[in-house]
Protein backbone atom coordinates (compact mmCIF):
# COMPACT_ATOMS: atom_id res chain seq x y z
CA UNK A 1 0.00 0.00 0.00
CA UNK A 2 1.14 3.55 -0.76
CA UNK A 3 -0.63 6.57 0.66
CA UNK A 4 -0.21 10.06 2.05
CA UNK A 5 -1.88 10.70 5.40
CA UNK A 6 -2.08 13.59 7.84
CA UNK A 7 -4.03 14.32 11.01
CA UNK A 8 -4.58 17.50 13.00
CA UNK A 9 -6.76 18.81 15.81
CA UNK A 10 -7.49 22.14 17.49
CA UNK A 11 -9.27 22.83 20.75
CA UNK A 12 -11.33 25.68 19.25
CA UNK A 13 -13.15 27.84 21.80
CA UNK A 14 -13.65 24.97 24.26
CA UNK A 15 -11.89 24.44 27.59
CA UNK A 16 -11.05 20.78 26.84
CA UNK A 17 -10.34 18.89 23.64
CA UNK A 18 -12.70 15.90 23.72
CA UNK A 19 -11.87 14.78 20.18
CA UNK A 20 -9.50 11.92 19.50
CA UNK A 21 -8.00 10.82 16.17
CA UNK A 22 -5.58 8.22 14.90
CA UNK A 23 -4.66 5.62 12.35
CA UNK A 24 -2.84 2.31 12.23
CA UNK A 25 -1.68 0.08 9.41
CA UNK A 26 -0.27 -3.34 8.75
CA UNK A 27 1.45 -4.52 5.59
CA UNK A 28 -1.86 -4.86 3.73
CA UNK A 29 -4.55 -2.96 5.67
CA UNK A 30 -5.07 0.47 7.19
CA UNK A 31 -7.62 1.89 9.63
CA UNK A 32 -8.42 5.54 10.41
CA UNK A 33 -10.64 6.88 13.19
CA UNK A 34 -12.08 10.11 14.52
CA UNK A 35 -14.12 10.11 17.74
CA UNK A 36 -15.86 13.20 19.13
CA UNK A 37 -16.55 12.87 22.86
CA UNK A 38 -19.94 14.35 23.59
CA UNK A 39 -20.18 17.49 25.68
CA UNK A 40 -23.04 17.63 28.14
CA UNK A 41 -22.23 14.09 29.27
CA UNK A 42 -19.58 12.86 31.68
CA UNK A 43 -16.01 12.38 30.49
CA UNK A 44 -16.46 12.76 26.76
CA UNK A 45 -12.72 12.65 26.16
CA UNK A 46 -12.59 9.29 27.95
CA UNK A 47 -15.29 7.95 25.63
CA UNK A 48 -13.33 9.05 22.57
CA UNK A 49 -10.05 7.64 23.86
CA UNK A 50 -11.54 4.29 24.89
CA UNK A 51 -13.18 4.00 21.47
CA UNK A 52 -9.89 4.51 19.65
CA UNK A 53 -8.14 2.05 21.95
CA UNK A 54 -10.79 -0.65 21.46
CA UNK A 55 -10.68 -0.32 17.68
CA UNK A 56 -6.88 -0.20 17.51
CA UNK A 57 -6.61 -3.32 19.69
CA UNK A 58 -9.05 -5.13 17.40
CA UNK A 59 -7.05 -4.04 14.35
CA UNK A 60 -3.80 -5.32 15.83
CA UNK A 61 -5.42 -8.70 16.48
CA UNK A 62 -7.09 -9.12 13.10
CA UNK A 63 -4.93 -7.35 10.50
CA UNK A 64 -2.71 -10.39 9.79
CA UNK A 65 -1.92 -8.67 7.51
CA UNK A 66 -5.42 -8.20 5.99
CA UNK A 67 -8.79 -7.87 7.67
CA UNK A 68 -10.79 -10.92 6.56
CA UNK A 69 -14.13 -9.07 6.41
CA UNK A 70 -13.73 -5.29 6.82
CA UNK A 71 -17.45 -4.54 7.12
CA UNK A 72 -17.96 -7.14 9.85
CA UNK A 73 -14.76 -5.98 11.54
CA UNK A 74 -15.92 -2.35 11.73
CA UNK A 75 -19.31 -3.34 13.11
CA UNK A 76 -17.78 -5.60 15.75
CA UNK A 77 -15.06 -3.10 16.72
CA UNK A 78 -17.47 -0.21 17.28
CA UNK A 79 -19.87 -2.39 19.24
CA UNK A 80 -16.97 -3.62 21.38
CA UNK A 81 -16.06 0.02 22.05
CA UNK A 82 -19.67 0.69 23.07
CA UNK A 83 -19.50 -2.17 25.57
CA UNK A 84 -16.22 -0.79 26.93
CA UNK A 85 -17.97 2.51 27.67
CA UNK A 86 -20.77 0.76 29.54
CA UNK A 87 -18.17 -1.24 31.45
CA UNK A 88 -16.34 1.98 32.34
CA UNK A 89 -19.60 3.40 33.70
CA UNK A 90 -20.11 0.36 35.92
CA UNK A 91 -16.52 0.28 37.15
CA UNK A 92 -16.57 3.95 38.12
CA UNK A 93 -20.18 3.99 39.37
CA UNK A 94 -21.12 6.85 37.08
CA UNK A 95 -24.72 8.01 36.57
CA UNK A 96 -24.26 7.43 32.83
CA UNK A 97 -21.61 6.12 30.48
CA UNK A 98 -19.29 8.48 28.63
CA UNK A 99 -20.54 9.01 25.08
CA UNK A 100 -18.93 9.69 21.75
CA UNK A 101 -19.69 9.89 18.07
CA UNK A 102 -17.27 8.06 15.81
CA UNK A 103 -16.31 7.48 12.20
CA UNK A 104 -13.93 4.69 11.20
CA UNK A 105 -12.53 3.51 7.87
CA UNK A 106 -10.59 0.45 6.71
CA UNK A 107 -8.59 0.59 3.46
CA UNK A 108 -7.10 -2.47 1.78
CA UNK A 109 -6.91 -4.05 -1.68
CA UNK A 110 -7.56 -0.66 -3.36
CA UNK A 111 -10.94 -0.34 -1.63
CA UNK A 112 -12.41 1.35 1.43
CA UNK A 113 -15.09 0.38 3.95
CA UNK A 114 -16.37 2.81 6.55
CA UNK A 115 -18.75 2.98 9.49
CA UNK A 116 -20.11 5.75 11.68
CA UNK A 117 -22.40 6.54 14.57
CA UNK A 118 -23.47 10.14 15.12
CA UNK A 119 -22.36 13.22 13.22
CA UNK A 120 -18.65 12.60 12.75
CA UNK A 121 -18.27 12.36 8.98
CA UNK A 122 -16.32 10.70 6.19
CA UNK A 123 -15.97 12.43 2.82
CA UNK A 124 -14.78 10.53 -0.27
CA UNK A 125 -13.23 13.00 -2.72
CA UNK A 126 -12.14 12.56 -6.34
CA UNK A 127 -11.08 15.11 -8.96
CA UNK A 128 -12.27 18.11 -6.93
CA UNK A 129 -15.73 16.75 -6.13
CA UNK A 130 -17.46 14.84 -3.34
CA UNK A 131 -18.15 11.28 -4.50
CA UNK A 132 -19.93 10.39 -1.27
CA UNK A 133 -20.20 11.33 2.38
CA UNK A 134 -21.82 9.85 5.45
CA UNK A 135 -25.23 11.09 6.58
CA UNK A 136 -25.44 12.39 10.12
CA UNK A 137 -27.44 10.63 12.77
CA UNK A 138 -28.84 13.91 14.03
CA UNK A 139 -32.11 15.75 14.47
CA UNK A 140 -31.43 18.27 11.71
CA UNK A 141 -30.43 15.54 9.23
CA UNK A 142 -33.74 13.83 9.97
CA UNK A 143 -35.50 17.13 9.30
CA UNK A 144 -33.66 17.47 5.98
CA UNK A 145 -34.56 13.90 5.01
CA UNK A 146 -38.23 14.63 5.78
CA UNK A 147 -38.15 17.84 3.73
CA UNK A 148 -38.81 20.07 6.74
CA UNK A 149 -35.67 22.15 6.19
CA UNK A 150 -33.12 22.45 3.39
CA UNK A 151 -29.56 21.17 3.54
CA UNK A 152 -28.38 24.79 3.64
CA UNK A 153 -30.66 25.61 6.57
CA UNK A 154 -29.26 22.80 8.70
CA UNK A 155 -25.84 24.47 8.87
CA UNK A 156 -27.14 27.24 11.15
CA UNK A 157 -30.12 25.49 12.71
CA UNK A 158 -30.33 25.98 16.52
CA UNK A 159 -30.68 22.21 17.03
CA UNK A 160 -27.86 21.13 14.73
CA UNK A 161 -25.87 19.69 17.67
CA UNK A 162 -28.58 17.23 18.75
CA UNK A 163 -27.24 13.76 17.98
CA UNK A 164 -29.61 10.78 17.78
CA UNK A 165 -27.04 7.98 17.79
CA UNK A 166 -23.71 7.43 19.52
CA UNK A 167 -21.57 4.98 21.43
CA UNK A 168 -22.12 4.85 25.19
CA UNK A 169 -25.86 5.55 25.30
CA UNK A 170 -28.18 3.17 27.19
CA UNK A 171 -29.37 1.85 23.81
CA UNK A 172 -27.50 -0.34 21.36
CA UNK A 173 -25.97 1.98 18.76
CA UNK A 174 -26.84 1.93 15.09
CA UNK A 175 -23.57 1.34 13.24
CA UNK A 176 -24.08 2.45 9.64
CA UNK A 177 -21.64 0.76 7.28
CA UNK A 178 -20.63 1.55 3.70
CA UNK A 179 -19.02 -1.41 1.98
CA UNK A 180 -16.26 -1.71 -0.58
CA UNK A 181 -15.82 1.64 -2.29
CA UNK A 182 -13.30 1.08 -5.08
CA UNK A 183 -10.51 3.67 -4.83
CA UNK A 184 -8.57 5.27 -7.65
CA UNK A 185 -5.12 6.79 -7.38
CA UNK A 186 -5.49 10.35 -6.10
CA UNK A 187 -8.74 9.73 -4.21
CA UNK A 188 -8.85 11.38 -0.78
CA UNK A 189 -10.74 10.14 2.28
CA UNK A 190 -11.46 12.72 4.98
CA UNK A 191 -12.65 11.72 8.45
CA UNK A 192 -13.63 14.65 10.66
CA UNK A 193 -15.57 15.85 13.69
CA UNK A 194 -18.43 18.31 13.38
CA UNK A 195 -16.13 21.12 14.50
CA UNK A 196 -14.32 20.70 11.18
CA UNK A 197 -17.13 20.21 8.70
CA UNK A 198 -19.24 23.04 10.11
CA UNK A 199 -16.36 25.40 9.38
CA UNK A 200 -15.75 24.32 5.76
CA UNK A 201 -18.77 24.99 3.49
CA UNK A 202 -19.71 21.84 1.60
CA UNK A 203 -19.82 23.55 -1.79
CA UNK A 204 -16.10 24.27 -1.45
CA UNK A 205 -15.06 21.23 0.59
CA UNK A 206 -13.60 19.08 -2.19
CA UNK A 207 -11.92 22.03 -3.89
CA UNK A 208 -10.20 22.97 -0.63
CA UNK A 209 -8.54 19.56 -0.45
CA UNK A 210 -7.60 19.64 -4.14
CA UNK A 211 -5.23 22.57 -3.63
CA UNK A 212 -2.31 20.45 -2.45
CA UNK A 213 -1.16 17.37 -0.54
CA UNK A 214 -2.99 16.63 2.70
CA UNK A 215 0.12 17.40 4.77
CA UNK A 216 -0.28 21.02 3.65
CA UNK A 217 -4.03 21.41 3.28
CA UNK A 218 -5.12 19.79 6.56
CA UNK A 219 -3.42 22.22 8.99
CA UNK A 220 -4.59 25.21 6.95
CA UNK A 221 -8.18 23.93 6.82
CA UNK A 222 -8.29 23.19 10.55
CA UNK A 223 -7.28 26.80 11.21
CA UNK A 224 -9.81 28.01 8.65
CA UNK A 225 -12.61 26.02 10.30
CA UNK A 226 -11.76 27.36 13.77
CA UNK A 227 -11.59 30.92 12.45
CA UNK A 228 -14.90 30.49 10.60
CA UNK A 229 -16.71 29.26 13.73
CA UNK A 230 -15.15 31.93 15.93
CA UNK A 231 -16.37 32.17 19.52
CA UNK A 232 -18.49 29.02 19.17
CA UNK A 233 -15.74 26.93 17.57
CA UNK A 234 -15.93 23.32 18.74
CA UNK A 235 -12.99 20.94 18.93
CA UNK A 236 -11.86 20.61 15.32
CA UNK A 237 -10.30 17.34 14.18
CA UNK A 238 -9.50 15.67 10.87
CA UNK A 239 -7.62 12.67 9.48
CA UNK A 240 -7.14 12.74 5.71
CA UNK A 241 -5.59 10.16 3.40
CA UNK A 242 -4.76 10.31 -0.29
CA UNK A 243 -4.51 6.90 -1.93
CA UNK A 244 -1.63 6.31 -4.34
CA UNK A 245 -1.27 3.63 -6.97
CA UNK A 246 1.99 1.76 -7.36
CA UNK A 247 2.61 3.74 -10.57
CA UNK A 248 2.26 7.14 -8.89
CA UNK A 249 5.42 9.22 -9.21
CA UNK A 250 4.22 12.52 -7.76
CA UNK A 251 6.86 14.26 -5.68
CA UNK A 252 4.97 14.23 -2.39
CA UNK A 253 5.89 12.42 0.83
CA UNK A 254 4.26 8.99 0.64
CA UNK A 255 4.06 6.23 3.21
CA UNK A 256 4.44 2.62 2.17
CA UNK A 257 3.61 -0.52 4.13
CA UNK A 258 5.84 -2.71 1.95
CA UNK A 259 8.64 -2.94 4.49
CA UNK A 260 6.39 -4.03 7.36
CA UNK A 261 6.67 -7.73 8.23
CA UNK A 262 3.50 -9.78 8.51
CA UNK A 263 2.00 -9.30 11.96
CA UNK A 264 3.53 -5.86 12.51
CA UNK A 265 1.28 -2.82 12.99
CA UNK A 266 2.24 0.86 13.02
CA UNK A 267 -0.12 3.15 14.95
CA UNK A 268 -0.49 6.73 16.14
CA UNK A 269 -3.12 5.70 18.72
CA UNK A 270 -2.04 5.94 22.34
CA UNK A 271 -2.76 3.07 24.72
CA UNK A 272 -1.91 5.11 27.83
CA UNK A 273 -3.78 4.19 30.98
CA UNK A 274 -6.84 6.29 31.78
CA UNK A 275 -6.72 7.26 35.44
CA UNK A 276 -9.44 5.90 37.72
CA UNK A 277 -10.12 9.33 39.13
CA UNK A 278 -11.17 10.87 35.84
CA UNK A 279 -10.25 11.49 32.22
CA UNK A 280 -6.71 11.62 31.01
CA UNK A 281 -5.34 15.16 30.69
CA UNK A 282 -6.25 16.91 27.46
CA UNK A 283 -3.43 17.34 24.97
CA UNK A 284 -1.85 20.75 25.07
CA UNK A 285 -1.16 22.66 21.86
CA UNK A 286 2.54 21.82 22.37
CA UNK A 287 1.73 18.09 22.67
CA UNK A 288 -0.32 18.19 19.48
CA UNK A 289 2.33 20.13 17.55
CA UNK A 290 5.02 17.69 18.71
CA UNK A 291 2.98 14.66 17.58
CA UNK A 292 2.25 16.27 14.22
CA UNK A 293 5.94 17.09 13.74
CA UNK A 294 6.89 13.48 14.49
CA UNK A 295 4.37 12.20 11.93
CA UNK A 296 5.60 14.68 9.31
CA UNK A 297 9.19 13.53 9.84
CA UNK A 298 8.14 9.89 9.47
CA UNK A 299 6.32 10.70 6.24
CA UNK A 300 9.33 12.59 4.87
CA UNK A 301 11.71 9.75 5.76
CA UNK A 302 9.42 7.22 4.08
CA UNK A 303 9.10 9.38 0.98
CA UNK A 304 12.88 9.62 0.69
CA UNK A 305 13.61 5.92 1.18
CA UNK A 306 10.68 3.95 -0.23
CA UNK A 307 10.35 3.30 -3.96
CA UNK A 308 6.72 2.21 -3.75
CA UNK A 309 4.85 -0.74 -5.16
CA UNK A 310 1.95 -3.03 -4.45
CA UNK A 311 1.49 -4.80 -1.13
Amino acid sequence: MRFTIFQDTAIGARAVNQDRMGYCFSRASLMMLVADGMGGHVRGEVAAQLTLQACAAAFQREAQPRIADPAAFLDAALRAAHRDLLRYQAQHRLPEAPRTTVVACVVQDDAAWWAHAGDSRLYWLRDGRIVSRTRDHSKVQSMVSLGLITAEEQENHPERNKVLNCLGSPYEPTVEITTRARLQSGDTLVLCSDGFWTGIPEDGFAAAFARGPVALTVPALVKRAVDHNGRIADNTTVVALTWESSESVEDVPTLSSLDLPDGAVTTTISFSQIEDGGPEPALTDEDIERQIAEIQKAIQRSGESTPGGDA
